[in-house]
């Protein structure tokens, strides 16, 4: 079982959406990302290098970034933002990967 951390900006990042989108989030993370993060699902892949990190977690139109730390069983919570067709947007910027 992995630990759930979140860094201090993907928490000021959550503040940008709605209390029940924030509930919604945060139960996606809690049942898709405690348990065997590293594989990939229709929802969950490892993306191309970035700057963000090297996992996206997609709920609907909300995009949750995160790194694995294996050794220390942890999934690291980098960022949460949206897209709006093809474009990312997080604390509402549009952001390039």
């Amino acid at each position: 079982m992995f630990e759930i951390k979140f860094t201090d900006d993907a928490k000021v990042d959550l503040r940008y959406f709605t209390r029940a989108q924030q509930s919604g989030i945060l139960d996606a993370i809690e049942k898709q990302l405690r348990h065997q993060p590293s594989v990939e699902t229709k929802n969950r892949k490892k993306l191309r290098e970035n700057i963000i990190a090297t996992y996206e977690l997609r709920i609907n139109k909300v995009r949750v970034f995160y790194n694995i730390y294996g050794s220390e069983n942890v999934v690291d919570i980098a960022a949460v933002g949206w897209k709006e067709h093809n474009e990312l947007f997080i604390r509402g910027r549009k952001v390039n990967l």
